[in-house]
């Protein structure tokens, strides 16, 4: 919601309701959210499907000691969680396009609660 009153420049101090802000904007829900989420797995599929840099770096390991504190989110952690399955099963399914992108469009739609 802050991305979207920045776009339309309310400050942060107006009382102006979410619903109102998304009415203004002409939609029904959120959807910034969803279309990083399904940017970010189309993006996991692409670099997945080729040996390149990006493919080496997500799968190498750094050596030495780890920083003190909670450790950081990571890249992968989100892919795993949104897909459901691990990274190696997921970039198994990334071969299969068409299997991947039925798991993207599942993972992105927003289901009702029951």
């Amino acid at each position: 919601m802050k991305c979207y009153r920045k776009i339309l420049r309310i400050p942060w101090t107006a009382r102006r309701t979410n619903q109102n802000i998304l009415q203004e904007l002409g939609m029904k829900e959120r959807q910034l959210p969803k279309n990083i989420k399904q940017l970010k797995l189309k993006y996991f599929g692409h670099f997945v499907r080729h040996n390149n840099l990006e493919k080496l770096c997500l799968e190498g390991a750094v050596e030495g000691k780890r920083g003190r504190g909670r450790p950081r989110r990571r890249w992968t952690q989100d892919i795993s969680d949104w897909l459901g399955f691990s990274v190696r099963e997921a970039s198994i399914l990334a071969q299969d396009r068409d299997g991947f992108r039925s798991a993207v469009w599942e993972a992105t739609s927003y289901k009702d609660p029951p």
